[in-house]
């Protein structure tokens, strides 16, 4: 997967890094493949996005225009968490968002669940 998928970016929720989901993981081994081998624009990790500090950072981060894929918690919370900030951006929850539950993945499941999800997002843009 060479070519970059333009407006792609990517961030990973921690859950405050002491979420025992994430125990099979390398998290910032997982983050540095997604944001060098993989086609994003960018790659990040935040503590907790659903606390007050993420929903002031997704304030001043989120644009129109841009796809947002969020590694973390089960998708159907991201929509509740989110909605009201992406809402206030400009976007829409269920077209912008790409909600990947990560939880209980070792370091290369997660990749890989990336990357599918990378390759889906490529398809549908070039239909």
């Amino acid at each position: 997967m060479s070519e970059k998928i333009k407006d792609v970016g990517f961030l990973m929720c921690v859950c405050t890094g002491k979420c025992p989901g994430f125990t099979k993981m390398d998290i910032w081994d997982f983050i540095n493949r997604v944001r060098i081998e993989l086609p994003v624009e960018y790659g990040f990790i935040h503590p907790q996005l659903c606390e007050e500090d993420g929903d002031r950072f997704l304030d001043e981060f989120l644009r129109p225009g841009r796809k947002y894929m969020i590694a973390g918690c089960a998708p159907n919370m991201q929509y509740k968490l989110f909605r009201d900030a992406f809402e206030k951006a400009g976007l829409t929850i269920k077209k912008d968002l790409i909600p990947l539950d990560i939880r209980e993945m070792t370091t290369e499941e997660a990749v890989t669940l990336v990357e599918k999800k990378l390759e889906e997002e490529k398809e549908k843009k070039y239909e």
